[in-house]
């Protein structure tokens, strides 16, 4: 009973050390640059860029790492020019004044806007095709 309670016990703080080495190492991981094409926004220019048309803004901060997770999906779907519409985003952090007005409270948030109104809301990260099936139907 010792040896299986000893063995156990030691499983256990090599899956803690595991998992805390592997945050460490996810933090240190650079981000990806984000495509020119992305729009990058802010408190005073947000109302005017999604005025008019489709866009697509990932509500995002530097420090979350589901964010860091989206940036090659949004440069997918900024270099892609079929679906007709703006991809943008807004770093919550230093923009809460948008995000406070949007109810952002949990990050990625992407929000889909036609002609300045909200038209849908993900939360979370989601992959390339199923934000291009989103902004084709609206």
């Amino acid at each position: 009973m010792k040896i299986a309670l000893l063995i156990i016990g030691g499983l256990f703080v090599l899956f803690i050390l595991y998992t805390f080495i592997m945050a460490r190492r996810m933090k240190k991981t650079p981000a990806e640059a984000d495509s020119d094409k992305i729009k990058i926004l802010n408190d005073q220019t947000f109302a005017t860029q999604i005025k008019s048309g489709v866009t697509l803004v990932d509500f995002w901060a530097p420090w979350c790492m589901p964010c860091k997770m989206m940036i090659p999906v949004l440069n997918e779907l900024a270099e892609d020019d079929s679906h007709n519409s703006k991809i943008a985003k807004l770093n919550v952090d230093e923009n809460q004044k948008t995000a406070a007005k949007y109810s952002v409270r949990s990050i990625p948030t992407s929000i889909l806007f036609k002609n300045g109104k909200e038209i849908k809301r993900f939360v979370g990260v989601k992959p390339a095709q199923f934000f291009i099936k989103q902004i084709k139907s609206v």
